[in-house]
């Protein structure tokens, strides 16, 4: 079985609208309303795929109800932890002429102590049938930026490898904890290493930096593809992952649909670069459809021969 962890679930509404400009009035063309969160999203994509997983986190409220309700609907297999305050709504506006998009994410429910401790239990008792774990998305108030890298720790006593895609001070204690694999964007990676990325060589420190931290392996998440760092001590490799851009429906959600693939690959023992090509597949194929976390599994089996693996390109010295 795959775990999935969201700890700030939410319910995701996605409105199209054409030649949107902030203080004018619109109509919207299309919508779609989810369960939403990275890793429910993550969760979706892995049902989508066809591999076996349970969704678990934190939801309250009308909205958590409805987050379990969605996400029954879809047969996604949940064990969610409920608390006392209302699971967040999220907002997303896409402008289909220009493709770009809006995001309003409200912060989040806080939780108690007496929550996380319920919650940490609960995935101490569900590792015990998880063959891979992905901890993904924002914390809420009150978790404590430990709860990652504690989770972490826990699950590797446990032989549970973690693929983790947050931000800010809960990636950097998680990966300073050992995940299996991280798996920031670009601009998340900049501020983990503390540098931005202007070329290739930029890029390799950054992964390499990623390793000193703790990390097991990295892959930094781009619009073409991914760049990664993989194997350990004198077997590292760093490779490129490419594959063509395809004309965007909604971006939303490709950063969780290429962790899904990645996963969905990695759960069946695939190779390390079959593991990113397949993640970069099902990130490409997810924004043709509009939604967080939808794919088409056999679209992304037909996008898998388009895409090329091959070593990332820097100086010796690096």
């Amino acid at each position: 079985m795959i775990l999935t962890v969201t700890l700030n679930a939410a319910i995701d509404r996605t409105v199209a609208v054409p030649n949107f400009r902030l203080g004018r009035r619109h109509r919207a063309v299309e919508s779609r309303t989810v369960a939403g969160g990275k890793g429910i999203n993550v969760a979706r994509a892995l049902n989508l795929l066809g591999r076996p997983v349970i969704a678990t986190g934190f939801v309250g409220g009308p909205s958590g109800t409805r987050v379990l309700e969605e996400l029954h609907d879809e047969s996604v297999l949940t064990d969610f932890i409920e608390i006392a305050a209302e699971t967040r709504v999220n907002l997303a506006v896409i402008d289909p002429t220009s493709g770009d998009q809006t995001e309003i994410n409200e912060r989040g429910p806080a939780v108690s102590a007496e929550e996380t401790k319920r919650l940490f239990d609960r995935i101490g008792y569900l590792a015990n049938g998880t063959k891979i774990c992905v901890l993904a998305g924002s914390l809420p108030p009150g978790a404590g930026d430990d709860l990652y890298a504690r989770l972490i720790a826990d699950l590797r006593r446990r032989e549970v490898p973690v693929v983790l895609d947050a931000e800010g001070e809960a990636m950097h204690a998680g990966v300073r904890a050992g995940a299996a694999m991280v798996t920031p964007n670009e601009r998340e990676a900049e501020e983990l290493v503390g540098q931005e990325f202007a070329d290739p060589t930029d890029l390799a420190t950054g992964l390499l930096e990623l390793v000193r931290l703790g990390a097991e392996e990295a892959a930094i998440t781009r619009p073409a593809g991914c760049v990664a760092a993989v194997g350990h001590n004198a077997e590292r490799r760093l490779l490129e992952i490419h594959t063509e851009p395809l004309e965007a429906v909604s971006t939303v959600g490709s950063g969780d649909a290429f962790v899904a693939g990645y996963v969905a690959a990695r759960y069946e023992g695939r190779s390390e670069e079959e593991c990113l090509a397949y993640g970069v597949a099902a990130g490409a194929e997810s924004t043709q459809h509009f939604g967080a976390g939808s794919v088409d599994r056999n679209q992304v089996e037909r996008l898998l021969g388009g895409v090329s693996v091959h070593d990332l390109e820097v100086p010796a010295e690096v």
